[in-house]
């Protein structure tokens, strides 16, 4: 959103600094144009509500906007600098007005509104992007013999646009509220921003030599059934997907118990796929710093690092997540007692007298070798399997 000082005066932003400024998704080429293709330009005012009539420095004029915030605001969106192009609506304005009210109101700091502005961007330029290259390209084919793709985009964009619009704002505001109430029923102050969670990640084994002996479209086939089947488990299952690294999958839930089912639960699934490679699931408990819906720590560096030293279709768990889960009752603190507290009871039972009721455990936990790991020193992993399969 870049001009030049003959153009904006004394208020023009200095030539632009990738370092100070990074664009999230891409390097930004400044002598980028908008495109002047009649049908884009058709589609661009049907989904933005309103031509093109400002230049990047008319624009933040119009909002009451200095144009290096301008410039920060647009850039953190994950939008290429337009240059001296006349390429910006009446939409732009508004949105600038409203980060630098927040701004002025004292509702938000200015790094806060920049954080708001690239978390936004980041995450809507993914589902963009998802839409067109896996949703309309595939709508869009030609119903007829000697139609365009471009003549069926038009009015199909027009048709699924507000609908598509309301499922969105649905959806995040059912997401905004899930989030707000598990931060607000945090212990205390400090909890809601460093907060103790279950932390796993789930690593397909042996990826790399896949991707060497698979088409194109076969690998990405995967990697989609592979995401699929890892974000419904851990929404179902009361997690949350942290973010898909293609083939491993970062997820985090409120307690031991969820993240240990969540885990066994995909272990299972991929096993019952013929086509899936093995996976592996390394998983940490503890303190973890959240950002722009990403996590971060030394909690989440374990998961990490315990995920890949984890054998083939199996768990591992750091000493921390252990404790959590036989604090909660959720696997006993020692086999051997559970064991013989059950042969107790099963002599009970034979002599005729019934015995008290035993806990009813989950999970089992077989204590590893203790080992070097990278950059956290020496851990005891620990092996966590369903009840009676330990």
């Amino acid at each position: 959103m870049t001009v030049d000082d003959t153009t904006s005066g004394a208020g023009a932003e200095p030539p632009s600094d990738r370092s100070v400024h990074p664009t999230p998704h891409h390097e930004v080429d400044h002598t980028a144009e908008p495109s002047d293709d009649p049908l884009a330009i058709r589609l661009e005012q049907l989904i933005l509500g309103s031509d093109r009539q400002y230049t990047a420095f008319q624009a933040a004029r119009t909002a009451g906007v200095s144009m290096d915030l301008a410039s920060r605001f647009w850039r953190a969106m994950g939008f290429a600098d337009i240059g001296q192009a006349r390429a910006l609506t009446e939409a732009d304005v508004l949105a600038l007005r409203r980060l630098a009210g927040l701004v002025e109101a004292g509702l938000l700091s200015e790094p806060m509104a920049i954080q708001v502005a690239r978390s936004t961007g980041q995450t809507t330029a993914r589902l963009a992007e998802w839409q067109i290259d896996s949703f309309l390209e595939g709508l869009t084919e030609p119903p007829e013999p000697g139609m365009t793709r471009t003549e069926v985009t038009y009015p199909l964009v027009e048709l699924l646009l507000p609908e598509l619009q309301e499922f969105l704002v649905y959806v995040w505001r059912r997401q905004l509220a899930a989030a707000t109430g598990r931060v607000v029923q945090a212990a205390d102050d400090e909890e809601m921003v460093d907060r103790r969670l279950a932390v796993g990640f789930a690593d397909l084994v042996g990826f790399t030599r896949l991707t060497r002996r698979l088409e194109e479209e076969e690998l990405g086939e995967l990697v989609e059934s592979f995401e699929t089947t890892c974000a419904d488990l851990v929404a179902a299952h009361g997690g949350r997907l942290i973010k898909t690294l293609g083939d491993e999958v970062l997820y985090a839930a409120d307690d031991a118990g969820t993240a240990a089912e969540i885990a066994l639960r995909l272990i299972e699934a991929m096993a019952q796929d013929e086509t899936m490679p093995a996976l592996r699931v390394g998983m940490a408990f503890g303190t973890v710093t959240t950002r722009m819906g990403d996590v971060f720590g030394t909690t989440v560096n374990l998961a990490s690092r315990l995920t890949s030293i984890a054998p083939k279709d199996a768990v591992l768990v750091d000493g921390a997540f252990a404790e959590e889960l036989t604090r909660t009752g959720d696997a006993p603190a020692s086999e051997a007692k559970a064991a013989a507290e059950a042969a107790a009871a099963e002599r009970e039972r034979r002599e005729g007298v019934e015995p008290a009721p035993l806990p009813s455990y989950r999970y089992g936990l077989q204590p590893m070798w203790q080992r070097p790991v990278r950059g956290l020193g020496v851990v005891e992993p620990w092996l966590l399997a369903r009840r009676g399969t330990a």
